[in-house]
């Protein structure tokens, strides 16, 4: 091998080493088996609801057994949200998504906290994110607007296509903080 052949295969793998250290896939430590892929807040404003939704993409071949915790902060204050999600080894991602929300507020940073585990229950990764929502819970409606899977319209919104009912019960949002609240996945 000559040694400009010898110095092309040293720069490429330099190249490649460097490439690869400036990806920032979430994880504690080396050897993370996911990144994040997608992060967002749905509101369905069909349903009336909102969610957290995150996606996991594999770096590596998932095993059997392993779960997704995810510990959302509470918009509203309070305790966690934690959902465990079984990680299905021959599907290319892990969706996450949370209980539906109440006062979420635009450009308002929120924890997450996802930890991998294995079958017995040992932690293999953790993931520590935030997520800002660019609209506020205002937005949805005070009501689903249909009602079945037909879509048929709402009767309590008669009169009323925008969804927004006059005296209608809204959420306690007293206890939403101000801060961005530490969440930890659940050990």
């Amino acid at each position: 091998m000559s040694r400009k052949s010898l110095r092309l295969i040293v720069v490429a793998l330099v190249a490649a080493a460097t490439l690869g250290a400036c990806r920032d896939t979430g994880t504690d430590g080396e050897g993370g088996l996911f990144e994040i892929s997608g992060k967002l807040f749905v509101f369905n404003y069909r349903l009336a609801r909102a969610t957290y939704v995150v996606t996991l993409r594999p770096l590596r071949p998932m095993q059997e057994g392993q779960v997704a915790v995810a510990s959302f902060q509470d918009p509203a204050g309070g305790e966690p949200l934690v959902v465990e999600q079984k990680i299905w080894p021959k599907l290319g991602k892990v969706s996450l998504e949370s209980p539906a929300l109440f006062c979420i507020v635009k450009d308002k940073p929120y924890a997450i906290a996802i930890s991998i585990k294995d079958a017995e229950g040992a932690v293999l990764q953790t993931i520590d994110t935030t997520l800002m929502s660019t609209q506020d819970q205002s937005v949805l409606p005070d009501r689903p607007l249909v009602i079945d899977q037909l879509y048929t319209p709402n009767p309590d919104l008669v009169g009323h296509p925008d969804g927004k009912l006059p005296g209608a019960h809204k959420p306690d949002c007293s206890n939403a903080t101000d801060a961005l609240a530490p969440v930890s996945a659940a050990d």
